[in-house]
């Protein structure tokens, strides 16, 4: 790994607070030296499949992403290389035609559900986050966010959150806690937990403060 860069994985439930904290990191360093890649974004292309075959996919679900285009792009810019993450259209279940570029930085967070599931992934890491937040928060920011900027239904969301996403975010997120360097709970409103994250970082390469 080079000695420049340092990768940071951010994971926790749907709705935990991990977006706000990237963005918390994201803000303190800067978009020159810190740059941000959602696990979602490799959410396997489904345009072989039917639109009815497509809905019926448990995106909660580990095989839904594309680790291994995940990880050789991380090896890519590891080695120096820029490059291309994916953007997912989540009302077509399939990749748009753009993508993100992303090019030399200090630091890239790793975000989302599965950030720290793919022993491949973690591999690659400098430190491992995990966001704790209860149920019944993460429960009401995803209907917010469902509803806001995904045009879902109340009962479509609650239907899917008990069918599928607290299943699966206690059988393959909530055991990523033992994988981790450190729990934050109560989210990016805790500043000792955030405190003591900006510190590990600077302290991991002084040249980026």
């Amino acid at each position: 790994m080079s000695d420049n860069l340092i990768i940071i994985g951010i994971s926790g439930g749907s709705g935990s607070g991990k977006s706000s904290i990237s963005r918390n990191i994201l803000h303190h360093y800067g978009n020159k030296k810190c740059a941000i890649i959602e696990v979602d974004s490799y959410y396997k292309d489904l345009k072989e499949l039917s639109m009815e075959e497509r809905e019926k996919t448990n995106f909660d679900h580990p095989d839904s992403i594309d680790f291994e285009l995940m990880v050789n792009d991380l090896n890519d810019f590891i080695i120096g290389k820029n490059i291309s993450v994916p953007i997912y259209d989540y009302k077509t279940h399939t990749r748009s035609s753009e993508s993100k570029n992303i090019v030399s930085q200090n630091i890239i967070i790793i975000e989302g559900i599965f950030a720290l599931f793919n022993q491949n992934l973690r591999n690659l890491m400098n430190f491992k986050v995990f966001v704790d937040t209860e149920d019944k928060i993460r429960l009401a920011r995803r209907i917010k966010r469902d509803i806001k900027y995904r045009k879902r239904t109340y009962d479509s969301i609650i239907a899917q959150y008990n069918d599928n996403v607290r299943p699966m975010y206690n059988n393959y997120v909530k055991p990523l806690k033992n994988v981790c360097d450190l729990v934050i709970t109560g989210g990016v409103k805790n500043t000792v937990a955030m405190d003591q994250l900006i510190s590990k970082i600077t302290d991991m390469d002084n040249s980026i403060i």
